[in-house]
């Protein structure tokens, strides 16, 4: 590396690393990726565990309605057809997800699309009317929120708890605007996305991963804040040091966290995290769904995945006789766990607001990803926003 300048390096092995190290390849640049984890692919990576691909780091279901975007994943490697259907489990009574015909049937007994809606439009004015008898004119938080969108028994049994499981705090001290809107279906469909296309990579991520990076230079277990950081004029290149090897690039490709790259300079943001406990079970179906919340107080994770629901389907499930789950449990997040959800609240939008503006003005270094943007992205759009980078 001493002797060459890369065009790109890119920091993160993540799917808008990957993306744009793949992007920036094919054009004919050269690229360095570095990631401090032992393997490459960030939060997609996988691990094959009696057979069954392990989604490590979180259940992750690509959809998108970009053919584009869908067309560009399959060039690489080809995807199944998943289609998510979660299950939610309150106190042992299960509840298709989302909303729709059958979650009312299981709540109600409604049988018809007009009876399912005459229920929640009941509920939805007694909390309305409840809300004017206090005064309040707007819901103040996410707990009025969301009772005057679906009234107080799909809030209590499918919202309440499990909410307050992921974000740590009282539905009613959480701001309204993080569910703006409830999806409602008045139709007998478990299909969880209403995007064209969904699915998971034949064979798993790591394969999606790996086609992108094929043709870039990778180190792994190479922690970019190891390196001391200078700017060489005459070369126009971003220069890195940490005594034993020098890394001389045109341009920076950051993915981590923003406001590490600045020193925290104008403050710590905050996240949630996940802790997951993976499971090997002798038995070649547990819970018969890849997916399925646990949205009562008294269960402490937050969700059960059992992984090989996304790639086996009807009888090839019982091929393998053994099966692998993973429990979630969402906590705040410390210094040396692992950043997952930005905690968009009016204090950490304002800190974030200030690294971006000191982003925008950096020479030639492209801030791009979940960390380094402070928002939360799927994936689809991830790779939607790379290609229109490029274009």
């Amino acid at each position: 590396m001493t002797n060459k300048t890369f065009d790109y390096l890119i920091v993160g092995s993540g799917l808008f690393g990957a993306t744009f190290a793949h992007q920036a390849t094919q054009r004919g640049f050269s690229c360095l990726v570095i990631d401090k984890r032992s393997e490459l692919g960030g939060n997609l990576r996988c691990e094959l565990v009696e057979g069954i691909n392990v989604h490590q780091y979180g259940a992750h279901i690509f959809h998108t309605s970009d053919k584009a975007v869908w067309d560009y994943v399959n060039s690489i490697v080809p995807f199944n057809r998943y289609t998510n259907s979660p299950v939610a489990n309150y106190k042992g009574r299960l509840y298709n997800l989302p909303f729709n015909m059958n979650t009312f049937y299981q709540m109600w007994g409604t049988v018809t699309p007009d009876a399912a809606m005459q229920k929640i439009e009941e509920q939805r004015k007694e909390a309305v009317e409840a809300m004017r008898k206090a005064g309040v004119a707007e819901p103040r938080n996410l707990e009025e929120q969301a009772l005057t969108l679906v009234g107080r028994d799909i809030y209590e049994t499918l919202i309440k708890d499990y909410t307050q499981k992921q974000w740590g705090r009282k539905c009613s001290e959480l701001p309204a605007f993080i569910i703006k809107r409830l999806p409602v279906r008045l139709t007998f469909d478990n299909n969880y996305f209403n995007d064209a296309f969904q699915g998971i990579p034949i064979g798993g991520y790591n394969l999606l991963i790996n086609g992108m990076l094929k043709d870039a230079e990778c180190l792994t277990q190479t922690d970019f804040f190891q390196f001391s950081r200078s700017y060489d004029e005459t070369d126009d290149c971003h220069v890195l040091t940490d005594g034993e090897k020098e890394i001389r690039c045109k341009k920076i490709v950051f993915t981590g966290k923003i406001d590490e790259f600045y020193n925290y300079e104008y403050g710590k943001l905050n996240y949630r995290t996940v802790r997951f406990e993976h499971t090997i079970l002798n038995t070649s179906n547990h819970q018969g769904n890849a997916v399925v919340n646990y949205t009562d107080a008294e269960t402490p994770y937050t969700r059960v995945i059992e992984h090989k629901h996304f790639e086996s389907f009807g009888d090839d499930v019982y091929k393998n006789p053994r099966t692998v789950i993973s429990r979630e449990y969402s906590t705040e997040w410390t210094d040396g766990m692992e950043p997952y959800y930005p905690v968009n609240d009016e204090t950490n939008n304002r800190i974030s607001e200030k690294y971006r503006e000191r982003g925008a003005q950096e020479k030639n270094v492209i801030f791009g990803g979940r960390l380094a943007e402070y928002k939360y992205y799927d994936m689809a759009p991830i790779i939607q926003k790379v290609l229109q980078m490029w274009e």
